[in-house]
């Protein structure tokens, strides 16, 4: 009896939010290209807005972005909030917060989400401080308790991610949340989809903004494994940095990339900006080969969407294998020229010839035989 009374004291303390209603989807565009993550929360959102019986919205911020108001009904959004002004061409914090924040106070959404970019995160933490409400970052599973509790379950890795934790806020809105980049799915693109297009007005002159961009610096080269559709992975089991050279010889056959676990890493054998899992990429390849990778949480996060993923390993009872489609047990020092061996063939047999690939290694690395006569060599010390 107790217990029933204390519930009912909790239940009737909890603020009436039934002013807000509706998923909410903020556009990132730079230039006016939207970034892939949004049109990826936009399929999300929708999943999420049918259950709570709600609008898909959606904000696109910028100078000359209408098309991306039509883009995004075309990929989900009933309806889409539209502000256009110089001041709004670049990216700022304080003018696209006052955006954001002025469109919450007006249609109520009880859900936001932002992509984890740097800008996405910037955008929601300024955003969340203001209201304030609680802001759940790099997300990369999302789902809604049904009515009426309508509760967000932002979930993310947690405790070195070795676990994932499913984070909730009960007492403010809206509930808001960043999420990875290819974790979610897109929906078609539907050019003769229909929906609704709100004009806004910029709420900041540019003489009140401190900030001013005069240029963006671009980095040209860096790999971006986000965009990848082949990456041929390693982790701790290649045993050093020299073991990389047959990982990129089998992306080079298979016309894909190089990528690497934290561990890789963290060991200093290849860069960060070949890493996969929460501290890393998320990656939605076709083609994903996990070689040497045990298979922790951390990493999984980062992979566990792509087409196929094919796992080589030597211990028979690593947790990789529960996500691979396709498991080898075996040395990887045999089967990955044995692979790249074959795939050569094939392309010269139907005259494939592979683009120009990312390399993990250098000019000076090793060959694959003499990084597999260099394993050798350590192991019988």
């Amino acid at each position: 009896m107790a217990k029933e009374e204390s519930t009912e004291q909790t239940e009737a303390s909890m603020p009436d939010w039934s002013a807000y209603r509706g998923v909410l989807i903020v556009v990132e565009q730079r230039e006016g290209i939207a970034k892939k993550v949004s049109w990826q929360l936009l399929g999300e959102g929708k999943k999420l807005a049918a259950k709570l019986e709600a609008p898909l919205m959606a904000l696109v911020i910028g100078e000359n972005v209408a098309h991306l108001a039509d883009e995004a009904v075309q990929y989900g959004a009933d309806r889409v909030y539209l502000c256009e002004a110089p001041e709004l061409r670049d990216y700022r914090t304080r003018p696209y917060s006052r955006v954001c924040l002025k469109l919450i106070e007006d249609a109520k959404p009880e859900i936001v989400l932002f992509g984890a970019t740097a800008t996405g995160r910037d955008l929601a933490g300024a955003i969340a401080t203001h209201l304030p409400t609680g802001l759940t970052a790099d997300t990369t599973q999302l789902d809604v308790e049904p009515p009426p509790s309508r509760l967000l379950l932002a979930s993310r890795p947690a405790f070195s991610e070795k676990m994932m934790a499913t984070i909730l806020c009960k007492q403010y809105r809206p509930q808001m949340a960043t999420a990875r980049a290819g974790v979610f799915q897109a929906l078609p693109k539907d050019t003769a989809r229909q929906g609704e297009i709100i004009p806004m007005t910029a709420t900041m002159r540019e003489e009140e903004i401190d900030a001013q961009v005069l240029d963006f610096l671009r980095e040209t080269g860096k790999l971006n494994l986000e965009e990848c559709e082949i990456i041929v992975a390693g982790g701790r089991g290649l045993g050093g940095p020299d073991a990389f050279k047959l990982l990129a010889e089998l992306a080079d056959a298979l016309g894909g990339v190089v990528g690497a676990s934290r561990a890789a890493v963290d060991a200093g054998w290849i860069s960060h900006e070949h890493q996969v899992g929460q501290t890393g990429a998320t990656v939605r390849p076709k083609l994903y080969f996990a070689i040497g990778i045990s298979g922790a949480v951390q990493h999984t996060v980062g992979m566990s969407h792509a087409d196929v993923v094919v796992a080589i390993n030597k211990d028979e009872k690593a947790p990789i294998f529960q996500f691979a489609h396709y498991g080898l047990v075996g040395d990887l020092f045999k089967i990955v020229p044995a692979i790249t061996e074959e795939f050569r063939k094939r392309r010269t047999l139907f005259g494939i010839h592979p683009s120009s690939v990312a390399d993990a290694s250098s000019s000076t690395q090793p060959t694959a035989t003499e990084a597999i006569e260099a394993r050798e060599r350590s192991e019988a010390k």
